[in-house]
C-alpha cells in the first residue's frame, strides 16, 4: 500500500515528530508512507472571516494539488464518518484488494479543510468529534494506520 499524509503546516513539537517516527519505522516494511508538509497561509490573528475563508481555500488547493490523480483521497474532518479501528482496517484492505491501494489523507491547518477538499474527497473521516490540534492528528492518524495493519496481519498490538 502507498499512503501519503498531506498536511498544512509544520510539526513544531518534538514529541509529536518522535511519535510519528516510531510508527513510520514500524510501517516501513508493509507500506510506503510519505509525508507532504505544505506551507500554511499566514494571515494576521485579527483577520476577518473572509480572509480566513480565502486562506483555507488556498490551503485546500495546495492539498488537492499534492495528491496524485490515482490516489483515493481521504479528508480528515470532525464532521466526517467515524470508523472503529477494525472498520478502518477492513476499508483499507478492501481498497487494496480492489487495486486501489494508493491513498492520500488530507489534514487541514488552523482553519480546517476547505469545502473544495471535502467535496472532492472519496471519504471524509473523523478521528474524533472533538477539535484536535492539526499537528497531533498526524500522530493519531499514523498510529491508526499502524493499528489497521496489525489487525489485518493478526498482530496482537490492536487489542
Amino acid at each position: 500500500m502507498q499512503i501519503q499524509i498531506a498536511a498544512i503546516g509544520k510539526i513544531r513539537e518534538s514529541f509529536i515528530r518522535e511519535g510519528i517516527s516510531v510508527y513510520e519505522t514500524r510501517l516501513c516494511s508493509a507500506n510506503k508512507i510519505t509525508f507532504t508538509d505544505l506551507p500554511e497561509e499566514r494571515i494576521p490573528s485579527n483577520s476577518s472571516d473572509t480572509e480566513k475563508r480565502l486562506a483555507k481555500e488556498r490551503e485546500g488547493r495546495k492539498l488537492l494539488a499534492a495528491a496524485p490523480d490515482t490516489h483515493i483521497c481521504v479528508a480528515l474532518d470532525p464532521g466526517g464518518t467515524m470508523l472503529s479501528s477494525r472498520e478502518l482496517s477492513d476499508l483499507l484492505a478492501e481498497w487494496e484488494l480492489k487495486g486501489r491501494g494508493k491513498i492520500s489523507f488530507f489534514i487541514g491547518g488552523t482553519y480546517g479543510l476547505s469545502p473544495e477538499v471535502i467535496s472532492n474527497a472519496d471519504l471524509v473521516l473523523s478521528l474524533s468529534r472533538m477539535t484536535l490540534p492539526h499537528e497531533l492528528v498526524r500522530l493519531m492518524l499514523i498510529e491508526q494506520i499502524y493499528r489497521a495493519e496489525c489487525i489485518r496481519r493478526g498482530i496482537p498490538y490492536h487489542k
